[in-house]
């Protein structure tokens, strides 16, 4: 499966060996291994019956990996005892006889040579090497993609819609998207400034963005030079009661700084119908910085998919908590419910500030507006969220995913650590999203599928000066157009069908937009004291009885991080004006469709299981997991949106879709009522959609722990930890 056009096979090699089981060699497959300029892939020669139920990738087959998603490329030779860690333009100077792919999303895949031609089996894994260290960002995949395909069968505007039909993703590169926003959140003292129009005042700001009315754009210019890297105040969100969040770049003349705060801070009053305060918050000195969370996401890599399943199964709690990733998951958190505290119980409005205001600041401020507009739990509403914060507020996607793999150092998992503090509010309140972890599992791996804009570029200002860059030398005209039109990861029908787009859904929405469920039973979440008072306090409730819950249960089959107190710090305090808010709120209903806070306890936060664990066949719970009750749920909600269908047609009244609806003949549901063609729960998995199910000896066909490969290797691989075997 190849993208007609713009696909290129660079290299390719015959009679190669995908290592499928750890122990035995009786279920790999044999094929050809190609290297295109987009993917790895793997086609083969055997006659397998394709797995019914797993989520099929148009852009991909089922043994494909997009060279952006490959960490490490690493040549075995096994005669002569070597191993070496391939770069762009390095030479290999023995014949490989074993590849051996690291993936970023957890994924480790084998192949061997015996059989194939050894200067094949070379060219192709040199070609692996070069293809995905790419030394520009023009030489990335969506660029050759764009340049066939980007004005598409209609030569129409590329947005974030399906081609049949629904709601829009706003992409708010225009000023109208903005002034929509404004209107949704009722900001009346707060403007739309083209002040930035060409970039002309920043380079990694949008074009369009928000700023108060009492700010004149002569203001914004002179002010501008005083921020770091020229990053005025941006709105992000108004809350109804008038309060504002803003973000900010620091202040890079401190003789300006006192100035530049109190004309900020004063334009901000004045756009709060109260003239309420301004509270400004550090992210650099009150949260962990971006090479501290690197170092945590490549431990809980370390454990999850490296050490042999035996060693890390009997060090599991402790190595998590060493890890430190689910502790920085709970810091961004926390300091999120605080902010919300600030907007929804002082009523005052909040400034973000962050160096660059370009990374702690779009995790912080998603979060924030997560937990306090429903509009951002719906589908859309999460999709336009990130695009605002993120892709146009200049997160540095490029660096941080380290697509041309030139600097380690700027490598951070920022946007993923944000994905999993969805997922853990997700967890807690699971009718209050309308989609599912497995849209935000597929979000995830579409980073490494290097075709979309909202993941390619540092900025918008990066993308129109590469796209019109790249234009001119490929003399594609460009017509009306300013630059290429990357497609966005919001049109999913580039990679999934609508039957797959279905898993997006979820059975249990109760929003305003859900149809199937939407007189359900399931209303609110009641917490009892218990819950809200050990949120509080740091103190688990069973602790109160002499028994600390993580010590009476399995190791690996919680998965849910569960630390010992520090009996130092379990005493009576002075209750502070931030917990006497949670606590009241903590102590009523949940309303879905208002704000929502997250239990903070060590023991309210677990792995997402779904996301790190799915290529492990250990961890796999084979006929179970939260797909057991997805697939009955799904059913139930197809079942209920069906028997209204009919009930409107036997009262005469046509149906009215709601937003985002699918076309009247096709179900929000993956799983149906009534096809007889549906999986029985024999067929699903924990893992599903994204690892085979059946015999459970052939491990995973996408990938398994390569520990019991590489002659008890332990740690991942590095060119430093190879230096003195390599030839």
């Amino acid at each position: 499966m190849f993208i007609p056009g713009s696909e290129i096979v660079v290299n390719e090699v015959n009679f190669v060996r995908k290592c499928i089981g750890a122990d035995s060699s009786q279920d790999d497959l044999w094929g050809k291994l190609i290297c295109t300029n987009f993917k790895v892939s793997f086609i083969t020669h055997d006659a397998l019956c394709k797995q019914r139920f797993q989520v099929a990738n148009r852009l991909l087959g089922e043994h494909d990996v997009p060279l952006a998603c490959v960490e490490q490329v690493v040549t075995v030779n096994d005669a002569k005892g070597k191993q070496k860690v391939l770069g762009s333009n390095q030479k290999l100077k023995f014949n490989p006889t074993e590849l051996i792919l690291y993936c970023k999303d957890f994924r480790i895949i084998r192949f061997r040579f015996d059989e194939a031609g050894p200067e094949s089996a070379k060219k192709v894994c040199l070609a692996i090497a070069h293809y995905s260290h790419p030394a520009d960002p023009q030489l990335l995949f969506g660029f050759e993609y764009v340049g066939k395909q980007y004005y598409g069968s209609s030569g129409k505007r590329m947005n974030g819609m399906d081609p049949g039909g629904g709601v829009q993703t706003p992409l708010f590169d225009r000023p109208s998207e903005w002034d929509r926003e404004i209107k949704r959140t009722g900001a009346a003292e707060w403007r739309v400034c083209s002040v930035n129009e060409g970039y002309t005042v920043s380079p990694s700001l949008p074009e369009y963005f928000v700023v108060p009315v009492s700010l004149a754009d002569q203001d914004l210019k002179q002010y501008s030079c005083f921020f770091t890297t020229h990053r005025i105040p941006l709105w992000c969100w108004n809350h109804p009661n008038g309060s504002a969040l803003v973000r900010m770049a620091s202040i890079a003349d401190p003789l300006q700084q006192r100035k530049l705060d109190q004309r900020i801070c004063s334009a901000i009053t004045k756009s709060h119908p109260q003239r309420s305060d301004v509270i400004k918050s550090d992210l650099d000195k009150n949260l962990p910085n971006i090479q501290d969370i690197q170092a945590a996401f490549g431990k809980v890599r370390q454990i999850c998919v490296i050490e042999p399943f035996e060693e890390s199964e009997e060090k599991w709690l402790s190595s998590m908590e060493s890890s430190r990733w689910l502790e920085y998951v709970r810091a961004f958190l926390k300091h999120s419910a605080e902010v919300v505290y600030l907007l929804e119980g002082k009523h005052v409005s909040v400034i973000l500030q962050e160096e660059e205001d370009r990374d702690l600041g779009c995790v912080v401020s998603s979060l924030v507006q997560l937990m306090l507009d429903p509009h951002f739990r719906s589908l859309i509403g999460f999709q336009s969220l990130v695009q605002k914060e993120w892709v146009m507020a200049g997160h540095r996607f490029l660096d941080r995913c380290n697509h041309l793999k030139k600097n380690d150092k700027d490598e951070c998992p920022l946007f993923f650590l944000f994905l999993d503090c969805v997922w853990q509010i997700m967890n807690q309140y699971p009718a209050a999203f309308e989609f599912t972890d497995t849209y935000l599992t597929v979000l995830s791996d579409s980073m490494w599928i290097p075709l979309f804009s909202t993941f390619l570029f540092n900025c918008p200002q990066q993308r129109t000066e590469n796209s019109i860059d790249f234009a001119k030398s490929k003399c594609i005209p460009l017509g009306e157009e300013k630059a290429l039109r990357f497609p966005p990861v919001w049109d999913w029908s580039q990679q999934f069908t609508l039957k797959d787009q279905a898993l997006f859904n979820n059975p249990m929405y109760v929003g305003k937009g859900a149809t199937c469920v939407q007189n359900g039973a399931v209303k609110s979440f009641r917490r009892t004291k218990k819950n809200y008072s050990s949120t509080l306090r740091g103190m688990p409730t069973s602790l109160r009885n002499g028994l600390m819950d993580g010590d009476t249960l399995t190791r690996r089959s919680s998965l849910v991080l569960r630390l010992r107190p520090d009996f130092s710090q379990i005493r009576e305090v002075v209750e502070s004006p931030t917990e006497r808010f949670l606590r009241d709120w903590f102590s009523r209903p949940a309303d879905l469709q208002g704000m929502l806070l997250p239990q903070l306890l060590p023991s309210h936060l677990a792995l997402w299981r779904l996301y790190f664990l799915r290529w492990v066949p250990e961890a796999r719970i084979p006929k179970g997991g939260p797909v057991t009750a997805y697939h009955k749920l799904s059913q139930v909600a197809d079942e209920i949106e069906m028997l209204q269908n009919k009930l409107r047609q036997y009262k005469g009244v046509t149906p009215v879709s709601s937003p985002g609806a699918p076309p009247s003949d096709h179900s929000r549901m993956y799983f149906k009522a009534s096809s007889t063609s549906e999986p029985s729960p024999e067929y699903l998995s924990s893992s599903f959609p994204f690892s085979p199910v059946g015999n459970m000896c052939r491990r995973s066909i996408l990938g398994t722990p390569l520990s019991k490969f590489l002659n008890g290797a332990k740690i991942w691989l590095s060119t430093e930890t190879l230096a003195n075997e390599s030839v």
